[in-house]
């Protein structure tokens, strides 16, 4: 069944449309300019990435707001006026009675499925309305039919016509996708409403881009940054933020305005994560570029005043385990994008916040290690470590290891540990879950990881037999154990990759190096899954967001 089936509704009055042209706006990109050079697209976008081309984008529309009547008869429409997603509208108007609002976007010469939605602050009765319209399938004549529900129940609808405009990356409109025979009986479990899956990271030389798709795999929406990539989307006080480029992250509105402007400076590079902590700051996963080692720091960024200082040096906590390891003598910092061209001892990877402590839990791929480091704000201390024993037991940091209960295979490069605080649990104990890459190398040590059974090291293998694994424990720190809960077999990805687990049980495991995510049941049974064209290399992370009372009520 059609979740999104559209309501076949009689339009109350044919709309006025006025259409509002954004200096410099994406939206207007032909098929010519497709063409065009790379650095002549990086241009347009460098200059999106700027508080003047925000700042003249809102006045420009402030401008037209106040320049006439704007109802549900005559309302205004522009065209991605922020320069932030390529075929999302933006419509403003008012109405004499207090309605809820809501929209179904159809291309009606296409066999594409509709695309409905509440906008954020639709559900509540009002007299003004303003959002964002998400969904518009690229390149062809759209229906955005506009349904307003009275107090009574009554409802009248109005229809904006809009062509939209072409992708800038040229990316997949509609996805390769494959439904279960259990997925055709509850293909819909764990999409969490209006929910899109971003696709973060498809990595190559080209335009970066954060990719939307629906549950039918359809793009539905196309965010261009700077370069590099966006690790992930995090939320607060009704703003997006994500990383733009390798010094840059930024916070947007429900709108698509950029509303705020962070630069991690000179000295460090973000790469792969960043969290909030308690006090609203976020930390960040860095590179010192005035050190000799990379990815093995974490910065603070004050959301506040702009500030980054360091927040963790892992160097410092692990010094002897870094001492130790392979590097070149003349070993430094040069990589823009945070490459392992340099001395990459401990490559984290992810970084998650507790905030009962005030502790982080870092994922560190070189070592194929959970790290957990307490009292982040003020005096950093190692806590404890996860990984295989026999890796561990010849250094200093033998003693942190927790042990590891029951009768099953440490996890190799994993990726996307995630913290689930379960307050049913007693004190002290919570889950974790990974993508467990399966994949075992450490370039800067001669472990050998081929001692561990059915641990891959060859990590850009194509073998179909491979497999990756979504793999969640319970961890006891008053115990200084761990066990495992769940584990089950996906598409083998050797590094990058990502796994999800939502409210309802449901998961979604992503296959960097396959292009491939699923959707599973608890037990590991698979719905569906999709499949993208890699640019390059891999595509970095797949999540699920509902973004809820952010574009959707």
């Amino acid at each position: 069944m059609n979740l999104r089936a559209r309501t076949i509704q009689t339009a109350a009055s044919a709309i006025a449309v006025v259409a509002l042209s954004a200096t410099v706006s994406l939206a207007a990109f032909s098929s010519v300019e497709h063409a065009a050079a790379e650095s002549d697209v990086s241009a347009k976008i460098a200059k999106i990435y700027t508080e003047d081309y925000q700042q003249q984008a809102q006045t420009d529309l402030d401008s037209q707001k106040s320049s006439g009547e704007w109802t549900s008869d005559h309302m205004l429409v522009a065209n991605n006026p922020y320069g932030t997603n390529t075929t999302s509208l933006y419509v403003y108007f008012t109405t004499d009675d207090a309605v809820k609002v809501s929209y179904t976007v159809s291309a009606p010469k296409t066999d594409y499925p509709d695309f409905s939605a509440t906008p954020s602050g639709g559900d509540s009765y009002a007299t003004v309305h303003e959002f964002q319209v998400i969904g518009l399938i690229p390149g062809e004549e759209n229906d955005i039919t506009v349904t307003l529900t009275k107090q009574d129940g009554s409802t009248t609808t109005h229809t904006i016509h809009r062509k939209a405009p072409s992708t800038i990356g040229g990316e997949q409109i509609r996805l390769d996708r494959t439904v279960t025979e259990t997925g055709t009986e509850t293909q819909y479990a764990g999409t969490m409403g209006n929910g899109l899956y971003a696709v973060l990271g498809n990595d190559s030389n080209e335009q970066d881009l954060i990719y939307l798709y629906d549950d039918y795999g359809v793009l539905r929406g196309e965010i261009p940054i700077l370069y590099y990539r966006a690790q992930r989307l995090v939320f607060k006080d009704g703003l997006m933020y994500f990383s733009a480029s390798t010094h840059d992250i930024v916070a947007m509105n429900r709108l698509g305005r950029i509303e705020k402007f962070y630069n991690l400076g000179e000295r460090y590079i973000l790469h792969h994560d960043y969290v909030f902590d308690d006090n609203g700051n976020l930390l960040v996963l860095a590179t010192d570029m005035k050190g000799n080692s990379v990815q093995d720091k974490v910065v603070r960024v004050n959301l506040a005043t702009g500030k980054t200082t360091l927040a963790v040096d892992m160097g410092t906590l692990m010094a002897s385990y870094k001492a130790g390891t392979k590097h070149d003598a003349d070993a430094k910092a040069t990589s823009t994008d945070s490459g392992s061209d340099a001395w990459d001892w401990i490559h984290l990877n992810t970084i998650q916040y507790v905030s009962d402590d005030d502790s982080i839990i870092v994922s560190s791929r070189e070592t194929s290690s959970i790290i957990k480091i307490d009292d982040v704000s003020t005096k950093p201390t190692l806590k404890y470590i996860i990984g295989e024993s026999t890796f561990w037991q010849s250094t200093d940091y033998a003693k942190y290891n927790l042990t590891k209960i029951g009768d099953f295979p440490s996890s190799g490069g994993q990726h996307t540990v995630t913290y689930v605080k379960d307050d049913s649990l007693p004190d002290g104990q919570y889950y974790l879950y990974m993508f467990n890459n399966n994949g075992g190398v450490s370039s800067t040590t001669d472990y050998d990881w081929s001692q561990i059974p059915g641990m891959v090291t060859n990590l850009a293998s194509q073998d179909s037999s491979n497999k990756s694994y979504f793999q969640k424990y319970l961890v006891d720190e008053k115990a200084g154990t761990y066990k495992l809960v769940t584990r089950f077999a996906v598409p083998y990805s050797g590094y990058i990759s990502s796994a999800e687990e939502y409210s309802d049980g449901t998961i979604i495991t992503e296959s960097g190096i396959k292009g491939v995510w699923g959707v599973y049941t608890a037990d590991g049974t698979l719905l569906r899954d999709y499949t993208m064209t890699i640019n390059s290399a891999f595509i970095y992370r797949v999540f699920k967001y509902d973004f809820k009372d952010f574009w959707f009520a």
